[in-house]
């Protein structure tokens, strides 16, 4: 999509002349900054492998660095390559108009790639969210039911989302709602407060003197602080964001 939005440009084909600041959508800016958040999934797949653990703060900083750097170019090969009226929040099916992209083939592989992904992304989150409620409301030398491990767990795993889809198609609403509240809890809140409470932990356990070589550099509790307060301007900003939007309606 890169290639092709940077070709499109390049014949000066390009529909897009974004202005140079919006500040109306910074409110939802944050929902999303959250959402695009969930890029740290991939650090522990990163991390494990790793037996020397002497350079693992500047191969984290490159992870992060090429991420913000595809992040970037394919915001702006989009913002420039087509117009703001007509971009469409699922960004792969700008590719399906036959203006764009001459091969069939390439316009159905763009238009089914999110297909492609969810289909191989959401049974694997789905059997992780049914174990996550079997653990929940797990007792100590109890077993479940046949019903309730085969029919009620994996219905409240399943309806949920498909209701979801059923009911709407505004990505924009859904990423900025999802992003600030789940998101924000999940990604911003329980991290911070785990992370206070283990360092806590650590000095009782080990002493106060003890000195970790592996550290972080954000290890003050300045930062820990910083991440609730942002959480906080998160959730503030995209309720702003939706009571606005449904005012204006």
């Amino acid at each position: 999509m890169i290639v092709l939005a940077l070709v499109r440009i390049g014949n000066r084909q390009g529909e897009g002349h974004p202005p140079l600041a919006n500040f109306l959508g910074v409110r939802n800016l944050f929902g999303v900054c959250v959402y695009s958040f969930m890029c740290q999934h991939s650090l522990p797949s990163l991390i494990t492998p790793i037996s020397s653990k002497r350079h693992i703060t500047r191969l984290v900083f490159l992870d992060y660095a090429l991420i913000l750097a595809f992040y970037g170019l394919l915001s702006f090969t989009a913002i420039f390559c087509f117009r703001g009226d007509s971009l469409m929040d699922m960004y792969t099916l700008n590719f399906a108009r036959c203006d764009v992209v001459g091969l069939t083939a390439v316009r159905f592989f763009l238009g089914l790639f999110p297909v492609f992904t969810i289909s191989t992304n959401f049974p694997i989150i789905a059997v992780t969210l049914r174990n996550n409620w079997k653990t929940l409301f797990h007792r100590e030398g109890g077993t479940y039911p046949w019903v309730v491990d085969r029919v009620v767990f994996p219905t409240i795993t399943l309806v949920p989302p498909i209701l979801v889809a059923f009911c709407t198609h505004d990505l924009e609403s859904l990423v900025g709602i999802t992003g600030a509240y789940a998101g924000t809890g999940i990604q911003y809140v329980i991290p911070a407060f785990l992370v206070y409470l283990c360092r806590k932990d650590t000095q009782l356990s080990f002493g106060y003197g003890t000195v970790n070589k592996h550290r972080s550099p954000f290890r003050h509790t300045f930062w820990v602080a910083f991440v609730l307060l942002w959480a906080f301007f998160c959730f503030f900003f995209v309720t702003a964001n939706i009571v606005l939007n449904e005012t204006q309606l």
